[in-house]
């Protein structure tokens, strides 16, 4: 037994990802040919970062629009979860760039070749400028769900990145001092893996099926409890199918009486708002199976 909800996503954004993906594959193109041109490890690495980035939005773009299908048979919860395949994809990429970033790094501070600065410079300010309309066009979404902050956050760390480029490239003109490109590299790799494992940890999370943070289950326990008329809970369970999506499972035992004097349908309300309106995490998806007391000796092994 549950609340009815409709279960179809809203707000996906998939115009703003598109545009943010014209703009960032763009910008990747002048970056490739800048690198090759200028010899940057600084801009090698956030073309690197670019290349990601474009395969992540595009990614994000696929997983907006697989959210949009509706539930079937088959998948009663839709493809709510594709933003989740998705985020952990980029943060899984974005760590194998941020290491090679690392270890060219080290290596170009030993061994620092020729670089051609006003190339870098004008390639850093071009990537700066593209960064930011894409964070203008993203930053009114960037809170609707994992998917949407992981493309607006890889838009500000490729923001990031530039100014690292920018700055690179004012030092080389200025003082001759190449190694500050391979300084500047390993600096935009900095900014990339904490967040991608950031990102990683919270897709993998939602996979793993961990209670929503917020949500204490000991304390919707103790709510639950207080209840009039349960004597107990078992099997509770709480997870998240997508982001702003949390649901929950629990076993309530409760008095006999209340199935016989129709009192069972209004323990079921009193139940599901207890659930949706006592906690930080409002949970609106939640089912509740009642028992009698003695339903239990006949029930396989339980969860607390």
């Amino acid at each position: 037994m549950s609340a009815g909800h409709d279960h179809a996503p809203q707000g996906t954004h998939r115009t703003k990802l598109a545009i943010a993906f014209g703009i960032t594959v763009s910008i990747l193109v002048a970056e490739v040919i800048g690198a090759w041109w200028t010899n940057s490890l600084a801009l090698l690495v956030d073309a690197g970062h670019m290349l990601t980035d474009a395969s992540g939005l595009l990614m994000a773009l696929i997983a907006a629009s697989l959210a949009m299908r509706p539930p079937t048979p088959e998948r009663t919860w839709g493809y709510r979860r594709a933003e989740v395949l998705a985020a952990g994809a980029q943060a899984a990429v974005l760590l194998g760039v941020g290491g090679y970033a690392f270890i060219e790094g080290a290596r170009r501070l030993f061994e620092p070749p020729d670089v051609t600065a006003g190339g870098l410079l004008v390639l850093g300010i071009v990537g700066l400028l593209g960064n930011l309309v894409s964070m203008l066009v993203l930053n009114s979404g960037r809170g609707a769900n994992l998917n949407l902050r992981a493309a607006f956050l890889e838009v500000v760390n490729d923001a990031l990145g530039s100014v690292a480029v920018i700055v690179s490239a004012v030092v080389i003109a200025w003082t001759g001092w190449t190694r500050i490109d391979a300084v500047a590299g390993m600096l935009i790799a900095a900014l990339i893996v904490p967040r991608a494992i950031t990102i990683l940890r919270e897709a993998g999370n939602i996979l793993l099926e961990s209670t929503p943070p917020g949500l204490v289950l000991d304390e919707v326990r103790r709510h639950i409890l207080e209840v009039p008329h349960v004597v107990g809970v078992h099997d509770l369970h709480a997870s998240t199918i997508a982001t702003g999506l949390p649901v929950l499972t629990a076993h309530v035992v409760v008095e006999d009486a209340c199935f016989t004097d129709g009192h069972a349908t209004q323990m079921l309300a009193d139940l599901q708002a207890c659930v949706a309106d006592h906690f930080d995490v409002s949970v609106e998806h939640s089912t509740f199976q009642l028992e009698p007391p003695t339903h239990n000796d006949s029930e396989h092994a339980t969860h607390d």
